[in-house]
């Protein structure tokens, strides 16, 4: 059984710093693309960053670029966000999600590129 465990959330001040983890069981963690996205109260489902199998390339969108950092250790199945210099828009649940292939594709259509999803975590970031 596929699981995507996420933890690490919590209530921050605006400038201040937070790291997600998000442990991965039940398939073979370093075949796949790994992607967090994450949900802010009334909007919908925002894709936040990826990363490839191997770790080798990674993704942001354009509103975190430059503040997160997505990895992952594969000796340990678990994907990490260290998010730095924290604004309230980034208040939201945020999520990990398993991708179908070992590779990003940055689409439109992104949400299907992803199989499993955690339960998510959430950040509340006070200003």
């Amino acid at each position: 059984e596929v699981q995507l465990v996420e933890s690490g959330g919590g209530l921050v001040q605006s400038g201040e710093s937070l790291t997600l983890s998000c442990a991965a069981s039940g398939f073979t963690f370093d075949d796949y693309a790994m992607s967090w996205a994450r949900q802010a109260p009334g909007k919908g489902l925002e894709w936040v960053s990826g990363i490839s199998w191997n770790g080798g390339n990674t993704y942001y969108a354009e509103s975190v670029k430059g503040r997160f950092t997505i990895s992952r250790d594969n000796a340990k199945n678990t994907l990490y966000l260290q998010m730095n210099s924290l604004k309230s828009e980034d208040t939201a649940v945020y999520y990990c999600a398993k991708g179908r292939t070992g590779t990003i594709k940055i689409v439109a259509t992104w949400v299907h590129e992803y199989d499993y999803w955690g339960q998510g975590t959430q950040v509340t970031v006070s200003s």
